[in-house]
């Protein structure tokens, strides 16, 4: 595993598991989420959801905006914004 999986891989359990004294807006959150799954599994597929289902249209929306985004750019991208969040 390389140094950037590890850090990825600390900074996705520090946002799961909820540490530290404030959590992340929904805003945080849903960036957070585009970026873990730009980095797990690649570019958004399929469908957009439709007009009525509000969170999953956002999260196809937020990862759609990650297109062609690299592995790694977006673990880095992660990280940093953890780091940014945490201050």
């Amino acid at each position: 595993m390389s140094d950037l999986e590890t850090r990825f891989n600390e900074a996705v359990d520090y946002i799961q598991n909820g540490r530290g004294d404030q959590g992340p807006s929904n805003e945080q959150k849903l960036e957070f989420y585009a970026l873990y799954k730009q980095a797990t599994e690649g570019d958004v597929s399929g469908k957009r959801p439709g007009m009525m289902d509000f969170v999953g249209r956002a999260k196809f929306d937020a990862r759609k905006k990650l297109t062609g985004m690299s592995r790694e750019d977006a673990m880095q991208r992660y990280i940093n914004r953890l780091e940014d969040f945490r201050g």
